[in-house]
């Protein structure tokens, strides 16, 4: 009995990872494809700030309902939605005949992984009871997935240079046809009765506040910081996302229920797991652009210097979660991001006659330290909450990241202004997570909760209840 139980969790496991693994992959894909994208379609800075950021963002705007959805109707039914929406918007892209249609596809593709995402990890965290098997559980998914990270730069590379970049999106077609046919044979259902409705409202809010934000921080650089359409984006901003805050108080059912974040034990990972993806992805999108604009190496070389930073991510992660069981969140954590800071901030004193030999332990360090903090964050997220509320919490961890790549993307192309000044959005990256992780070793509790979580009824009440200890 127990071995069909743990052969059950390897299989779950693969399959949950193997769609994760989908997501990254396309996500380090193309950031190795960008300058052939650039080439080919002849788009500027702000036009490679959307192709990355359309997905990213409706990919933020969209997990917290696609993890309710999840928990609602049932989590193998939504994971398998979001794999065949992937993977026909995959199509989508590699058939696109200009930017626009790209970043239509690339839309396409954040409605899939929306639904994927939360998903998997939902029904991972539901197959594993014990908070202990769950955050190794985690760790393993972290890891596994994490291929899809250091794949992702050699395959763009690779693809981008012998067949162009439409080239890097097909790969997900046979990759997903294979996830839809293992998913349907190992999957077993398992939903959360009772849980919230859609927030429309809340959704509706976010999407347009966050995504008024983007353009004005994407077109502040090429139309003006004191253009009409920028002022009048960050004006809109403002005023939706203050909306958004007043209808999320009053919402019966909101999409960020206020209790949560009464609790320090959900909101600190949160938080920090923001200024992760800020940091990782907005850093990120710039590294092939340095080696080949900067340093002139070809788009497969790029590729390959590239990996140091997924390949340390991959090797660290599934370690991360019995590092945390071991000796705590914020000790795990914080010293994660201490290393990640110090590995950006190092970056910043590269240039176009440094060698190699000097930039990929740099590349290495930040690799490592994100990996030590990512899967510990999501775990002590998900493990404040109520276990019927993983789908939800899960979201919230999720879109928490996928906001912060949203604005580092923005914020660091803003700050880069082009290729001659890349080093300082390498510093700003690194100086976030540094104050990320001093804020975590003040803030972040040490171990998961000891005390039983609040419920689901309360934290949407706005009585959290007992939390955890420090």
């Amino acid at each position: 009995m127990k071995t069909d139980v743990r052969t059950g969790r390897v299989a779950l496991l693969a399959v949950t990872g193997l769609g994760q693994f989908m997501v990254l992959l396309d996500s380090t894909i193309v950031g190795a494809a960008l300058p052939d994208v650039q080439r080919r379609l002849g788009t500027g800075l702000s036009g490679l700030q959307w192709i990355v950021d359309a997905y990213v963002l409706v990919v933020a705007m969209l997990l917290l309902s696609g993890g309710v959805f999840a928990d609602r109707f049932g989590r193998k039914r939504v994971f398998l939605a979001g794999v065949a929406g992937f993977t026909a918007a995959s199509a989508v892209c590699w058939a696109a005949p200009s930017l626009g249609w790209l970043v239509a596809g690339r839309v396409l593709q954040g409605i899939g992984a929306a639904a994927l995402s939360p998903a998997s990890l939902a029904l991972l965290a539901a197959a594993h009871p014990v908070p202990a098997d769950r955050v190794r559980a985690i760790g393993l998914w972290a890891g596994f997935s994490g291929i899809g990270l250091a794949a992702g730069p050699v395959a763009g590379g690779v693809l981008a240079q012998a067949a162009g970049w439409p080239a890097i999106f097909l790969v997900n077609v046979p990759v997903g046809a294979a996830l839809l046919l293992a998913g349907v044979r190992v999957l077993g259902e398992s939903r959360a009765p009772g849980g919230p409705s859609i927030d429309v409202p809340g959704t509706a809010l976010s999407v347009l506040g966050v995504g008024a934000l983007t353009y004005a921080l994407i077109e502040g650089g090429s139309r003006g910081w004191t253009s009409p359409a920028v002022l009048g984006a960050f004006a809109a901003s403002a005023v939706l996302l203050g909306c958004f805050v007043a209808v999320e108080r009053r919402s019966a059912a909101p999409m960020l229920p206020p209790g949560l974040f009464r609790q320090p034990g959900f909101a600190v990972p949160v938080m920090a797991m923001l200024a992760v993806g800020f940091a990782l992805m907005g850093s990120s999108f710039f590294f092939s652009q340095f080696f080949v604009q900067v340093q002139g190496s070809s788009i497969l070389r790029a590729g390959l210097q590239t990996l140091p930073t997924p390949v340390a991510m991959v090797v660290v992660s599934p370690f991360a979660g019995r590092l945390a069981a071991r000796h705590g969140f914020r000790v795990v954590v914080t010293a994660g991001l201490t290393l990640a800071g110090l590995g950006l901030v190092t970056l910043g004193g590269v240039h176009a006659g440094t060698g190699y030999g000097a930039v990929w332990w740099r590349l290495a360090i930040a690799g490592i330290g994100f990996a030590l903090a990512m899967s510990p964050l999501t775990a002590a997220a998900i493990q404040a909450v109520d276990p019927r509320d993983g789908g939800l919490a899960s979201g919230i961890s999720s879109t928490a990241r996928q906001i912060g790549a949203v604005l580092g993307v923005a914020v660091l192309g803003a700050v880069a202004g082009g290729a001659a000044d890349l080093g300082s959005a390498f510093v700003t990256a690194g100086a976030v997570t540094l104050a990320c992780a001093a804020f975590t070793g003040f803030a972040l509790p040490r171990r998961a909760a000891r005390a039983t979580p609040p419920s689901a009824e309360a934290v949407r009440s706005g009585r959290p209840g007992r939390g955890p200890t420090r």
